[in-house]
């Protein structure tokens, strides 16, 4: 699946030093390997609705990685994949009264233009869960004959067939691999199976369905219902897959085993993240990734940002609003990603004021000052992603050179220095991703 534009990089003297990023599972900021090639999975989007500004916070901060990893010097492969059939496009279309395929195709096409606005970098694959459905069905087919995947019969009018990862089942054969080669249920959120059930009830899980062996086995196909679309599953019988399996798939494709980073929101730890990772694990005897970091939520002045609430802040609409995406990225930018924060109009304000200010600053960079801000910059972003840390950097360089500049105003020779200026744009947009 074609995916956005993304241009190269500004090349920097030196290199970003060793970085640290956030462990989900320990709950504690930990180094990343530098020998192995980086790679990393982000879950994308469900094209039913345009581009939220909790999708966009999701791959700013993601985003940073991989510019951090780029200015190491190191290819990065990234996976994004894009779930362009499932029950909420279902839905939406069915309410809109448009074609599902033409509902997805226009959304997704939105989100890419939303990204390459905000100066997010293309991932390396783009993968729609369709285009995976050839891959899925077989590892599936697997998991069935492994024993650890099994259908189930129809009640309530749905028909046979439905077939469900068995987490118990996994859990005890991984287990035969001893403890550097098992998952067990909870391994990534560090939940207890009480506290899993109304998540996954809530998250798109089906505890109380009639004839599964375990409440929190997790849906992998989803055989073929009247009216709905659906693909050939081969033994499994017409169909589509679930969501869980389509991204560790679509990861086990193009990723190595196990990759880097797996990414995504924190509402996506579980059940999507811990289920990947028991799939992954059943069918290459592997972890999934090394490493699980996930972003924080976005509210909307004090309250919880959600479709169903009809609060969501879209990028689409900012931009329409002529609102530049650079200050866009900077008000995302202005939170740690691992915050819970909240978009408000004072934020975009702010954002706007500084963006402003570090443009006015530029043409009076002092000399000498670009390496010790690229400093800055680098130490900030290796320390799990800080941001705020970095901003805060540029604020404090801006504020030396308008200083500098009023201290001098009417002195041709003012000190300023073009090359110093540039170092700081090519800095601030490498790093940051943030064009002055």
């Amino acid at each position: 699946m074609k995916t956005w534009k993304s241009h190269a990089l500004p090349q920097l003297p030196g290199r970003m030093p060793a970085i640290a990023l956030h462990e989900t599972t320990q709950q504690r900021v930990v180094a990343l390997p530098e020998t192995d090639p980086a790679s990393m999975y982000v879950c994308g989007i469900t094209p039913y609705d345009a581009t939220h500004m909790g999708h966009a916070a999701t791959y700013v901060a993601f985003d940073l990685l991989n510019r951090a990893w780029r200015d190491q010097d190191r290819a990065v492969s990234y996976v994004q994949n894009v779930t362009d059939i499932d029950d909420p496009l279902l839905e939406r279309a069915a309410r809109d009264g448009v074609d599902w395929r033409e509902l997805a195709a226009d959304q997704t096409a939105l989100f890419h233009e939303d990204m390459e606005a905000l100066n997010v970098l293309a991932p390396t694959w783009y993968v729609g869960a369709v285009e995976a459905i050839e891959w899925i069905v077989p590892k599936v087919e697997e998991l069935v004959a492994a024993g650890l995947a099994y259908p189930v019969a129809g009640t309530n009018g749905e028909p046979d067939g439905d077939i469900y990862f068995s987490v118990e089942a996994a859990s005890a054969a991984t287990r035969e691999g001893g403890p550097d080669a098992a998952w067990w249920l909870g391994q990534v959120s560090g939940l207890t199976r009480e506290q899993m059930r109304p998540v996954f009830a809530e998250r798109g899980g089906d505890p109380d369905r009639s004839g599964k062996r375990h409440p929190l086995d997790a849906l992998l196909w989803r055989v073929a219902r009247d009216g709905e679309p659906h693909w050939p599953g081969a033994s499994l019988g017409d169909g589509r897959p679930g969501w869980h399996i389509e991204c560790t798939v679509i990861a086990q494709k193009y990723l190595p085993q196990p990759f880097t980073v797996q990414g995504g929101g924190s509402d996506l730890i579980f059940p999507h993240h811990e289920m990947g990772a028991g799939h992954a694990f059943a069918l290459a005897h592997e972890p999934m990734a090394r490493h699980y970091t996930h972003t924080g939520m976005v509210g909307l002045d004090g309250e919880k940002m959600s479709k169903s609430l009809g609060n969501l802040v879209l990028v689409s609409k900012l931009r329409a609003d002529g609102i530049d995406p650079a200050a866009i990225r900077l008000a995302i930018l202005a939170n740690h990603y691992r915050s819970d924060w909240f978009w408000t109009q004072e934020l975009l304000d702010d954002a706007e004021l500084r963006l402003a200010r570090w443009r006015d600053a530029l043409h009076a960079a002092p000399e000498g000052s670009g390496k010790p801000l690229l400093s800055e910059l680098r130490a900030a972003l290796s320390s799990d992603l800080d941001a705020p840390r970095a901003l805060a950097a540029v604020d404090a360089w801006a504020a030396q050179a308008l200083q500098a500049e009023a201290a001098v105003a009417g002195d041709a020779g003012n000190g300023a220095s073009e090359q110093d200026a540039d170092m700081v744009s090519d800095s601030v947009e490498a790093l940051l991703g943030i064009e002055l």
